[in-house]
């Protein structure tokens, strides 16, 4: 597992809890418009600031009492086989645990629900669901991304879906798409994208959507979930 950067405090990555946020390096997937590639690219992660083990959990011993939760985020977590027991000493210090994921390992993320690792699932839905294939060609298995999505859906514990609406990549219909294909879920999120840093510099060239074209699409869909807004 590597440690690639902390976040020592923010109000907006954990919903309603103040929290810091821990960034793990490495991921399954190579989104073009990515915008933290030095998480993803390995000639990147290579060449990025470390922290280690130690490190981190004397800071986060510092935290106690000032924050309530820890974001886990990547890259993608979940590719760390070592991520519960990581997540085991985080909770040893009680703080509340939330995981931003893909999607992608199923398996993991039922082992961590069901062992109370977590408190909070964030996942990302990054395209309609025949589309994955073509975008991600053997780095994913639709039905993990379908499983997760089952899975979150129980109830089992507090999740939110969303989608960061790329200019190209998805259009109205896409996200209508996605909307339909996990309708009945809890929450939905609709991210406009940054044009930053992009694993594709081309991306860094994209003028990002209207907040009128975000907040059009939120209207046609919002009736299918709890709660839908935009980001």
């Amino acid at each position: 597992m590597i440690i690639a950067g902390l976040q020592k405090t923010t109000l907006l990555d954990y919903p309603g809890k103040i929290g810091m946020t821990v960034f793990l390096a490495g991921c399954n997937f190579r989104c073009d418009w990515c915008y933290s590639a030095e998480l993803v690219l390995p000639e990147k992660i290579k060449n990025q600031s470390k922290i280690s083990e130690k490190e981190f959990f004397s800071f986060l011993k510092s935290r106690q009492g000032l924050v309530d939760g820890v974001v886990i985020c990547g890259g993608e977590p979940t590719i760390n086989k070592d991520l519960p027991d990581f997540i085991k000493r985080i909770k040893e210090l009680n703080f509340l645990v939330k995981l931003d994921t893909n999607g992608s390992n199923p398996k993991m993320l039922d082992q961590l629900i069901k062992d109370k690792l977590i408190d909070y699932v964030a996942m990302d839905i990054k395209l309609p669901k025949d589309k994955y294939s073509r975008v991600f060609f053997d780095n994913t298995k639709i039905e993990d991304i379908q499983k997760s999505i089952d899975i979150l859906k129980e109830g089992k514990i507090d999740y939110e879906f969303r989608t960061t609406v790329v200019p190209e990549v998805l259009k109205k219909e896409d996200v209508v798409e996605i909307a339909q294909w996990i309708s009945g879920a809890k929450k939905y999120y609709l991210q406009n994208f940054r044009a930053e840093k992009t694993i594709d510099p081309q991306f860094e060239e994209k003028k990002p959507y209207s907040e009128e074209y975000l907040l059009e699409i939120k209207k046609e869909i919002s009736s299918l979930f709890d709660v839908c807004d935009v980001r």
